[in-house]
């Protein structure tokens, strides 16, 4: 494209170049595993009847092997309230792929948790490590070669990326992500923060905390606030991997429904079997990967993506780093205001003209590639426009909005909230680390305070109750990475130190632990790498020293002199806690692969 940024073209060449000997090796890989004609037709006659055994009207276009026959890959739960609307999902996508002249069989489940159920509990030891098993129950959901595309059925926080990452795997095949999208507003969330704040001191009541959560998250849909699962939706639009205007679509609708109808049919359409093959693999290349950056720092993000594009790209072998995310940062201007960035939530976000409108603002400014590949055809500009429902429940698209329809929530370009997407790599003696700035007050970029060290987030809001922490404080917590306990997010801290903060305290919070996309205004260095448990500096710091977390300069600083530093010896905490009960044992393989956290803390990842 002749108008792209040139710091954008500069970071994607460097991609590129760093990647080119893995890439080559995972094209070629999947350009063998095509082959000519449906896999299913090299089956034994044994293996393919046991694969059409019970598709009742279906077996005989299964047993001619000349038609597509498409995978759902599901992750429906009742218990998620984002995943619950993909129970109708299968059904909708059977019909729509026999009105084409194809079939579709559910491939397979892979599990769901729910971040907000398991917040502070011995199950969020298991979150980051989901994202492996989904990936490997992607692998196994696929594994019986039957089927010449895929739609992945998934929303929240680790699943999506898990999906992918097995979607990659199997990247001869195409992939089209069907969302359910949000559900509808509720609780406003700024509200529901002031509530959470009150509790914390003792001014709320459980009953009145739990009214509040109830007010807010009261419905079929994703939470309404940009998290990470949010986050992911607009992933999968920017990299090409969704319909056009298919993200924030409400659950159980008729647009909802035909949109995931219409998938169904486009998985038909762009297999190897017709004119129009769209390998997944081929889809994410160095440009989708890095339009996925551009818009997790137009939107503020979440910072799980940190870890999760790093892991995505690395299974289509392609090598992103923190530095790339930094690099586009620095020129990626904040269009978006969705709570915590903001009061807004996604579906006010959606109505202001959403991402047809960014999308077409970041193209009209070179600040994505729009010359890629996606799911619904040559171009990113095929994704500036709104789905409608047409007569005879079909689609219609129309062009995005010339403008936004909320200034507060949605800006042009031209008129950014900031003009960079907020986003810093920390760099020090006490390692590397990230920093989200976009949602926190210019005046506390830069916090410098005596450390106040834990090694489990209990043990803050332990200190907080003391009275211990009613002080400027940077709050250490650490042996929270991937090796020591699974990397468990840390949001129960953000009403306790957002407390502080509002008492006019100078506060910051350091860790090599995980926030969230929720993570909110007190600033916070996480993800430090390497990590307490296998040595890292950060398990040298004591009570009492002084702290220095800049995110204007990017860097992270610990003021004790080098002969004191260099003696100290590392602490060390018992994790045999987290080791053992809720199911933990049995992610021992995990924690004991993971890789850092700058590598995307997974087991498929090189270590070094």
């Amino acid at each position: 494209m002749s108008n792209l940024h040139p710091v954008l073209a500069e970071v994607t060449q460097r991609i590129r170049e760093r990647s080119a000997e893995r890439r080559a090796a995972y094209l070629a890989r999947i350009d063998a595993a095509c082959g000519r004609g449906p896999h299913r037709a090299t089956l034994s006659c044994g293996n393919l009847a046991h694969g059409f055994a019970a598709c009742g009207a279906d077996k005989s276009a299964l047993r001619g092997g000349v038609s597509p026959n498409l995978a759902i890959v599901n992750a429906y739960n009742d218990m998620l309230s984002a995943h619950q609307p993909l129970e109708r999902f299968p059904f909708l996508i059977k019909n729509a792929a026999r009105s084409v002249g194809a079939t579709a069989q559910v491939a397979g489940g892979v599990p769901a948790m729910c971040d907000g159920v398991t917040q502070g509990r011995a199950g969020m030891e298991l979150s980051l490590f989901s994202r492996e098993v989904i990936a490997l129950s992607t692998a196994v959901s696929l594994s019986h070669d039957m089927f010449d595309a895929a739609l992945y059925l998934g929303v929240c926080d680790k699943i999506v990326p898990g999906l992918l990452i097995g979607a990659l795997s199997f990247g001869h095949l195409p992939a089209i992500f069907v969302p359910a999208g949000p559900m509808t507003s509720g609780l406003p969330n700024d509200e529901k923060s002031r509530v959470r704040q009150r509790y914390a001191v003792g001014e709320a009541t459980r009953e009145e905390l739990l009214e509040a959560e109830a007010q807010s998250y009261h419905g079929p849909g994703t939470c309404t606030f940009y998290g990470t699962a949010n986050s992911n939706q607009m992933l999968m639009e920017l990299m090409g991997l969704h319909l056009p205007g298919s993200s924030f679509i409400n659950p159980d609708n008729p647009l909802r429904d035909a949109l995931t109808a219409e998938a169904a049919r486009r998985a038909a359409e762009i297999t190897a079997l017709g004119d129009d093959y769209r390998p997944v693999g081929r889809i994410i290349d160095e440009r989708a990967i890095v339009n996925g950056v551009v818009g997790l720092h137009a939107t503020g993000g979440s910072t799980n993506h940190l870890l999760h594009l790093i892991a995505i790209a690395a299974a289509a072998g392609i090598e992103l780093r923190l530095e790339d995310f930094d690099a586009l940062s620095s020129i990626v201007p904040l269009l978006a205001r969705v709570y915590p960035n903001g009061s807004a939530d996604v579906n006010h976000f959606h109505a202001a003209g959403g991402l047809a409108f960014m999308i077409g603002e970041l193209l009209d400014a070179g600040l994505l590639h729009g010359d890629v590949e996606t799911i619904a055809g040559p171009g990113l500009a095929r994704y500036r426009v709104e789905a409608r429902l047409a007569p005879e429940q079909r689609i219609e698209y129309v062009p995005a909005a010339g403008r936004s329809g909320d200034p507060t929530v949605l800006r042009p370009v031209a008129e950014p909230f900031r003009p960079d997407g907020g986003l810093r790599v920390l760099h020090g003696p006490l390692g590397t680390a990230a920093i989200k700035v976009s949602a926190v007050p210019e005046d506390r970029w830069i916090v410098e305070a005596p450390a106040r060290v834990f090694s489990d987030q209990s043990q803050v809001k332990a200190a907080f109750d003391r009275g211990e922490l009613d002080r400027d404080v940077v709050v250490v917590v650490r042996f929270q990475g991937p090796h020591a306990n699974g990397m468990p997010e840390l949001h129960q801290l953000t009403p306790t130190l957002s407390v502080l903060q509002k008492r006019g305290h100078r506060v910051a919070l350091v860790t090599d632990g995980r926030m969230s996309g929720a993570s909110g205004q007190v600033p916070a260095a996480i993800h430090i790498s390497p990590e307490a448990a296998v040595g890292g500096p950060l398990a040298k710091v004591r009570d009492g020293d002084v702290i220095r977390v800049d995110a204007v300069a990017g860097t992270l600083q610990v003021d004790v002199a080098p002969e004191e530093w260099n003696a100290r010896e590392n602490a060390t905490t018992d994790l045999t806690p987290s080791h053992f009960g809720m199911g933990r044992e049995l992610f021992a393989v995990f924690r004991n692969a993971a890789a850092p956290a700058h590598l995307g803390g997974g087991i498929f990842n090189p270590t070094s």
